[in-house]
């Protein structure tokens, strides 16, 4: 694996910039294949890059985006530049908006939807990615009328790495199924809920207390099939009781992503199998 310079291209809630240290010096010291079925904005997969990856999320729009900088770099690049020599007033920004939604609405996926998408990434309200019941993006602009939407050299970067790794969007469990013996997995779910009233989803079809019951069976099963998992939580009874006999470590975290400050803090888990 590398650590070169290789950054995320977009903000997602959860990212894990700020753990990578962390993350990084608790993961096996060699391993085959790496699995990461919750890839989001990928931190830790672009800090280590390991020689054979298989990356996925549930979310369509995220992973389009990560196959057209793989596959589609420069028009990419050159579609993202003319989109950057427009001043982002809110009028500009809401149109952008909206002509997303078209594109998701008509299932448009092309580089102009990726474009769009990492555009409105870097101008909307805390790089959130939120949808609504008809699942439309609807979050608010964030106010700020200068900034670039990307660096080019960084996209280059991505660009390469990615050529070699094998992208899908599907769930996380069918996304594991080729995972063996000395694999590492990498598995940074949507959270499970600080109280009953708390959850949020990033996607329309939501990450329910079901599901992480069953993620837990499928962190057992590669557990049982010899191999390496690590995962990241909230400090919960919930996880406490699903990961019972594994490996538990409590980390303090910034929360980058909240609209009420005083929630930016907390305490998260970080659980292995492995020593």
């Amino acid at each position: 694996m590398s650590h070169s310079s290789t950054q995320p291209f977009v903000k997602w809630a959860g990212g894990k910039r700020q753990l990578l240290e962390k993350l990084r010096s608790r993961m096996p010291s060699a391993c085959k294949k790496y699995y990461e079925p919750f890839v989001g904005g990928g931190a830790l997969l672009f800090d280590s890059k390991p020689e054979q990856a298989f990356i996925n999320d549930i979310n369509r729009e995220l992973m389009h985006t990560y196959e057209a900088i793989r596959d589609s770099r420069d028009e990419f690049i050159s579609r993202m530049e003319e989109m950057d020599r427009v001043t982002c007033t809110k009028e500009f920004y809401y149109k952008t908006r909206g002509r997303y939604n078209e594109k998701l609405s008509g299932g448009e996926y092309d580089v102009e939807m990726a474009v769009l998408f990492v555009y409105l990434n870097k101008h909307c309200f805390n790089g959130l990615y939120r949808v609504n019941a008809k699942g439309l993006f609807n979050v608010p602009w964030n106010q700020k009328i200068s900034g670039k939407s990307i660096d080019i050299e960084n996209i280059k970067a991505v660009s390469y790495y990615l050529q070699n790794v094998t992208i899908t969007c599907q769930d996380f469990e069918t996304a594991l199924e080729g995972a063996g013996a000395q694999d590492f997995i990498y598995l940074d779910s949507p959270y499970a809920p600080l109280n009953p009233t708390s959850f949020e989803a990033y996607t329309k079809e939501g990450f329910t207390i079901e599901e992480h019951r069953r993620l837990a069976e499928v962190f057992r099963r590669l557990t049982e099939k010899g191999c390496y998992c690590m995962l990241t939580n909230h400090n919960t009874e919930l996880i406490h009781e699903l990961y019972d006999g594994f490996s538990m470590e409590e980390i303090d975290v910034r929360r980058a992503i909240n609209s009420n400050a005083s929630k930016r803090v907390g305490k998260e888990l970080i659980i292995r199998n492995y020593r």
